[in-house]
């Protein structure tokens, strides 16, 4: 182990030094080219280098870089909140910005229930969510986060907001298949609700695509719209995590387009700066902002780099960059072109169980027994052996749960750069394929 005063994820691994990046491609200090085949955590959107996300980075710091929310606003941030409420067809008129999609999603956590107490009703403080889902790694985003294993230390400290069952057709909790299970996945919401008590519960949270927690796990279709009149019939809040769904990701937008849904507040991050500079939002429907700005007129909530004029400004230029060239658009073509190529693979690989996602957010779930739908063995630790030999072969992918519960399985998730070109998918897949194989023969 070499010599290092930085705190990595594994303290006494040795990573390799990055020099710099271009396109969808990073290169090391030693020359070695790898394939972003994951944009790093599904973050590095429009790819590395851009040019004209380094100029206006550059033209901001020659202005100002930082200015504090409670002395000044800025023009960046008022461009970069209007531009959202533009892109959600201004049904999120009302934006706060963060840091993280950790700190984003529990700033929506705090909004929906200070929305509940400027109503009156002081009671309602719980938030529902689903197990296999994650929401963040600050306390109130794990407490409501259903990922068994970084919820595992912290449990004592954690709320029990994890609560039904994620919609895995994969493998249904009910062992029933869709469409004639009745998506009961859904209607365990409500069941949740009746046992709690809708005048305890503030909000619903929910990912439009499981990511990290689940591999890509897509709801069938019928499900959020259920979930949403569960929602509004029983007076709560519906919250849409869109982290890593949200700015194109997934062929549209945002994630909840592809369903025909609305939340009442919704999470970004991840793709709003791509990378680029460390920035996340909490976008507020008029409907939820209305008894705080009657009220209160204050949300209790706040960072010292919130709305900070520097990343605001490399927002926008990521946000217009993907509109200008048309990129939620080539997310959802090069993503039906990624799936096709990785559905031919699953023909030539017998470990691969399962392909789901949409767009460039791919997952694919592995099995021992394709059959019986069978995990590998915990102590086998497939996913890690396949994130680490891809690396060495030059692919970067981004590991992922699965299984019952989230445990005990083995996923990954594909989602290259929204630029990325059909010869560079055949790269990519040309690389994964070569070390799904190397890692068969190994097992």
């Amino acid at each position: 182990m070499k010599k290092t005063n930085l705190i990595k994820p594994i303290l006494d691994k040795d990573y390799p030094m990055i020099s710099y990046g271009s396109g969808v491609y990073l290169y090391d200090s030693s020359g070695k080219k790898y394939l972003d085949g994951s944009s790093g955590a599904v973050t590095a959107s429009i790819g590395h280098g851009v040019p004209e996300i380094i100029q206006t980075m550059n033209e901001q710091a020659n202005k100002v870089s930082f200015i504090y929310r409670s002395q000044f606003s800025s023009e960046p941030a008022e461009t970069l909140a209007t531009k959202l409420a533009e892109i959600t067809s201004e049904h999120f008129n009302w934006t706060f910005f963060v840091n993280s999609g950790s700190e984003a999603t529990e700033t929506a956590m705090k909004i929906a229930i200070q929305y509940w107490q400027e109503k009156g009703y002081q009671g309602k403080n719980k938030i529902i969510s689903r197990w296999m889902s994650y929401h963040g790694i600050t306390l109130g985003a794990l407490s409501m986060s259903g990922h068994s294993v970084r919820r595992a230390r912290f449990v004592p400290l954690l709320e029990d907001f994890p609560t039904i069952n994620p919609p895995y057709c994969f493998r249904c909790p009910y062992h029933l298949t869709y469409p004639t299970c009745n998506t009961l996945c859904a209607l365990e919401l409500e069941q949740a609700i009746q046992r709690i008590g809708s005048e305890h519960i503030a909000a619903f949270i929910a990912e439009p695509i499981i990511g990290a927690a689940g591999g890509g796990i897509v709801a069938p279709e019928g499900y959020l719209k259920k979930i949403q009149e569960i929602c509004v019939k029983n007076n709560i809040l519906f919250i849409a995590d869109e982290v890593m769904t949200g700015i194109g990701r997934t062929g549209k937008m945002f994630g909840m387009e592809h369903w025909g849904v609305q939340a009442d507040i919704v999470a970004l991050g991840k793709g709003m700066s791509a990378g680029y500079t460390p920035i996340a939002a909490t976008l507020v429907s008029d409907k939820v902002i209305e008894p705080i700005l009657s009220g209160s007129k204050l949300v209790m909530s706040g960072h010292t780099y919130s709305a900070n004029p520097q990343s605001c400004a490399t927002s926008l230029a990521v946000i217009n960059y993907i509109e200008n060239n048309n990129l939620v658009k080539n997310a959802e073509m090069m993503g039906n072109y990624l799936f096709s190529k990785l559905k031919l693979l699953e023909k030539k690989v017998t470990s691969i169980g399962d392909i789901r996602g949409k767009g460039l957010l791919m997952g694919i779930e592995f099995v021992s027994d394709r059959d019986n739908k069978v995990p590998f063995k915990r102590e086998i630790s497939l996913t890690t052996k396949l994130i680490e030999r891809a690396q060495e072969n030059g692919l970067l992918l981004y590991p992922a749960n699965a299984g019952i519960e989230g445990v005990g399985g083995d996923a990954i998730l594909v989602a290259p750069p929204l630029t990325i070109q059909e010869a560079e998918i055949d790269k990519l897949v040309s690389l994964l394929e070569k070390t799904l194989l190397e890692l068969e023969h190994t097992l």
